[in-house]
């Protein structure tokens, strides 16, 4: 049966009893998607001052007082997701398709016909949406001219006395002293003096893979209230709940045909690392509206989204494999997978606010266009307790930038037919690009109005390059990733 071992800061020498995150890590949290009903997608989400969509109230919680009547939706998304890797000049390529059930919600209209009453509209609505599809597959390899992945190892060892890795378990140590373990037990570096190590990899040239899988989401359900002041000015606010189930399994493989060069104790020719991490949690936001009906046709709005505050749980289980020769305990291939599921403390994570500012031109009923211009600062995300979490704190502080999204849709009414389109660009949350670049995304669809129901068809299109690590530390050697991701989302909504 395996171990469950929850991890504490045993020995004072280790910094942090968490599992090794990064900037990317925040960020699978803080950059938002388009996601929601089809209407929404097909405009790429432009409907700060549009409104009259369950999923607008996401980015303007005022616009579920546009609605006229009752009504429910839900939605079911076709994802697919396409990745391009380059590693040192070596292109490969992975596909992976998912279907998602990932929005249903209902929002309820009430109006005072009193005209002595100028708040006519009050409406109440409730929405689930998955605001993140997180399932992934990624394949990278190629021959790096002068790293090992045995240098990760090497990096988490040096500094740690040898009595340490050879006197406790590995149940026993924090992350970074179970990395040094597993590198030791697979023969990966040898003793150079009490406390510094030297590599039993080979010099040269290393073939490398990296295959990721990852499978999960973020769920996002919002209670939303919203009323109008003369039909004139609409307000709103939403409380969100949010989840994140998230499942990670990578597996990073290298091999070399270096010469030996009378390395200390054996030559290392080929190494497996497995790792599977299991991340879950909840968090809370809000969000706050007004949409001011400026003249008949124009309309402007403004919202704010707080920050996502999140208590986040990590599981991780570890295992690696080597083939050496000249192993002096006579095992050319050692293996180490311990039987030990590591549970990290609870740690908190704060994502940055967002503002956004809209503006929508209506033509009666033949249609409309508009526009949303959106402001996030990532370099105020946020880990606690700031002490185990201070150097990726200042990091993140140091290398994220605020970042602008602009959204911009239209709709064209041929009697019941509507047909639409969308563009969407947001820039990199990262000061230099060149770790995540700018996102940018199309999107078309139509729908059809039966008079008591609708349905309506979106496909998006969205792309990003970025850089893909294959450990953590130790080396910098990334494989250039091109993500290219494209979806079908359909979507029932009926009047009740």
């Amino acid at each position: 049966m395996k171990k469950i071992y929850i991890l504490s800061l045993f020995l004072s020498y280790f910094v942090g009893i968490s599992q090794e995150n990064t900037s990317k890590d925040a960020l699978r949290y803080a950059v938002d998607d388009i996601t929601g009903t089809a209407r929404f997608r097909s405009m790429s989400g432009a409907f700060g001052a549009v409104g009259g969509d369950l999923s607008s109230i996401n980015i303007n919680p005022a616009g579920s007082a546009i609605f006229s009547n009752n009504i429910a939706s839900i939605t079911a998304s076709s994802f697919n997701i396409k990745n391009n890797s380059n590693y040192f000049g070596t292109k490969t390529k992975e596909n992976y398709s998912v279907l998602d059930l990932n929005q249903i919600g209902a929002v309820l209209v009430f109006t005072d016909s009193n005209p002595e009453n100028n708040w006519k509209k009050i409406s109440v609505a409730i929405n689930y949406e998955n605001a993140n599809n997180l399932d992934n597959r990624i394949f990278s390899a190629g021959t790096n001219p002068n790293n090992s992945i045995g240098n990760y190892f090497l990096n988490f060892a040096q500094g740690i006395p040898i009595n340490v890795l050879e006197n406790y378990s590995y149940s026993d140590l924090d992350f970074g002293g179970q990395q040094a373990y597993l590198g030791y037990n697979a023969y990966l570096f040898d003793l150079e003096s009490p406390e510094t190590y030297i590599s039993n990899v080979p010099s040269g040239r290393y073939y490398q893979e990296n295959q990721i899988v990852s499978n999960g989401y973020n769920g996002k359900l919002s209670g939303n209230f919203a009323t109008s002041y003369k039909n004139k000015l609409f307000l709103g606010v939403n409380l969100n709940a949010h989840f994140t189930d998230f499942t990670k399994r990578f597996s990073v493989f290298e091999s070399n045909n270096n010469p030996i060069n009378d390395l200390p104790r054996s030559s290392i020719k080929h190494i497996r690392f497995d790792n599977e991490l299991y991340t879950y949690g909840s968090g809370f936001s809000f969000n706050l509206g007004a949409i001011l009906q400026a003249t008949k046709e124009f309309r402007i709005g403004l919202a704010y989204e707080s920050p996502t505050w999140y208590n986040l749980n990590d599981e991780l289980i570890q295992g690696i494999e080597s083939v050496s020769i000249n192993n002096p305990d006579n095992n050319s291939n050692p293996k180490f997978y311990p039987d030990v599921l590591n549970i990290y403390p609870t740690y908190k994570l704060k994502t940055p606010e967002k503002w956004t500012v809209s503006g929508a031109y209506v033509f009666g009923n033949r249609g409309l266009i508009s526009a949303d211009i959106s402001r996030k600062d990532y370099s105020n995300t946020k880990y606690k307790p700031t002490k185990y979490y201070d150097d990726l704190n200042i990091d993140m502080n140091q290398n994220l930038t605020q970042a602008i999204e602009v959204r911009l849709g239209g709709e064209y009414r041929i009697k019941q037919l509507s047909l639409r389109a969308g563009y969407r660009f947001e820039e990199s949350p990262f000061k230099v690009d060149y770790a995540m670049g700018d996102l940018t995304g199309y999107s078309g669809g139509i729908g059809y109005n039966f008079g008591e129901s609708k349905l309506d068809l979106a496909y998006s299109n969205s792309h990003r390059n970025y850089n893909q690590s294959f450990v953590s530390s130790g080396m910098n050697d990334t494989a250039r990733i091109r993500t290219i991701q494209n979806n079908v989302t359909l979507t029932y909504s009926i009047n009740f």
